[in-house]
């Protein structure tokens, strides 16, 4: 067996052999785990977190697009911190974690559709099948804890892209995300299914052991089958997860100090408030990679209503989840990454609401190595278009995977005659908001 082919077949994935030669002339790690906070939808930057008061000042003057009117936003602005980063009144609790941001104001992405913007962000491509980059994540580093999965999506949206959203497309099936709970439903009522065992330790050993022994036995006579070889590690990890998965679920384990932090049982926060404590739980019992959904961020009308809703929701908890981490240093090497798929015009659709707009949009980042206090690129004074510090999905995607000490150009798999990476043959680390 070459030295790929057993690389392929282990759940550890390369940080087994410790980064072996794939992450050479790679970064140091500054991060071991990723908290992926998703806003499904794409959240307004122009009132959340990009400031512009000529926009404000230039309400009601033509838009950027023919026919329309700008909008600014009709909530105050205002510096928070030592580090005096502006944000908008939207989000008081977060404001008190602005040391701990980094702003990153000058996104961009191609597409200014849903479903293929979103898939762009979570597997590089909105045109063809890839890994997710959870899946790459888990693939170049491993498993911290073989109890548990290394990479869980909680609430992820159906559409959008579906399962492809956390799959694993041509890598080995045992990288593809673990999904918890189901878009619209309370995260209190998800379980994973047949968690449970129906049969005592040694019988359902005994079962799994003659189960595993076919499996093996046709991929010794089928030399090379993925879906084998998924079903085998699969099965493994089902059998382990059932002695831990249960209490690294359970918030009663939790203090009511810390449930009254995230906003557990009130009614605006509490959801996604648990979201957040499971993402912790999950990331200090050894989980590498957690996704949190959240939506519909897409406020294309009701903006005065909606979009305060929205971020009431997420409010707390992201401070609570911020603050919860690093008083228990986690958040030194856990990357915490917030945002959408693209942003939203400077100019009004109808009479409340914003279009889709990609030329410029406003995703966050703290802990795992990034700079706190910081505000990286700039959009033009309406939001609309990115001027300074350009950062495509692709610099963003080469960025998470240097801050986790692997190098993009090199975390490759082959695949149909060639190597395929995350970031295709693009992509730059943004080595200015590195810590």
């Amino acid at each position: 067996m070459n030295r790929r082919h057993f690389l392929q077949n282990t759940s550890l994935g390369f940080g087994w052999l410790g980064l072996s030669a794939l992450a050479a002339n790679a970064a140091a790690k500054s991060s071991k785990r990723v908290i992926f906070l998703c806003m499904r939808g794409a959240p307004s930057h122009v009132d959340t977190f990009d400031y512009k008061p000529k926009l404000i000042a230039d309400t009601g003057k033509p838009g950027t697009r023919a026919g329309t009117q700008l909008l600014g936003s009709r909530w105050k602005f205002s510096q928070h911190g030592r580090s005096g980063l502006w944000m908008s009144e939207l989000f008081p609790e977060l404001a008190h974690c602005a040391d701990d941001l980094c702003f990153l104001h000058g996104m961009q992405t191609e597409l200014p559709a849903h479903p293929q913007a979103y898939l762009r962000m979570h597997t590089g491509s909105s045109q063809f099948v890839r890994p997710s980059l959870g899946a790459w994540t888990h693939y170049g580093l491993g498993s911290m804890n073989e109890n548990l999965p290394g990479f869980i999506t909680i609430t992820p949206p159906s559409g959008f892209g579906g399962a492809q959203n956390y799959g694993s497309a041509f890598l080995p099936a045992q990288h593809q995300g673990t999904r918890i709970g189901a878009e619209k439903r309370p995260i209190a009522n998800a379980e994973m299914a047949n968690l449970k065992p129906k049969l005592n330790a040694a019988a359902q050993r005994t079962e799994l052991d003659l189960v595993q022994a076919l499996n093996r036995a046709k991929l010794a006579r089928e030399q090379h089958d993925p879906q084998v070889e998924g079903l085998i590690e699969s099965f493994e990890l089902a059998y382990k997860m059932q002695g831990e998965m249960p209490t690294m679920m359970d918030l009663n384990k939790e203090s009511e100090a810390t449930k009254k932090l995230y906003g557990i049982g009130e009614a605006v926060t509490d959801d996604f408030g648990r979201k957040c404590l499971l993402a912790r739980r999950m990331v200090e019992a050894g989980v590498r990679f957690v996704e949190i959904n959240h939506g519909d961020w897409d406020h294309h009308r009701s903006l005065g209503t909606a979009l305060p809703a929205s971020c009431a929701e997420v409010d707390r908890p992201l401070r609570a989840l911020i603050t919860d981490l690093k008083s228990r240093g986690l958040l030194q090497d856990t990357l915490v990454i917030w945002g959408g798929e693209f942003g939203r015009t400077p100019h009004a659709e109808g009479q409340d609401g914003r279009d889709h707009n990609v030329k410029a949009f406003t995703m966050w980042m703290a802990g795992g190595g990034v700079k706190g206090g910081f505000s990286h690129g700039r959009s033009d004074d309406y939001g609309y278009e990115a001027v300074d510090g350009q950062v495509s999905i692709y610099d963003w995607h080469a960025t998470i995977l240097h801050l986790l000490g692997l190098d993009h150009e090199k975390l490759t798999f082959s695949h149909a005659g060639r190597d395929f990476r995350l970031t295709d043959i693009h992509g730059r680390v943004v080595k200015e908001i590195l810590a």
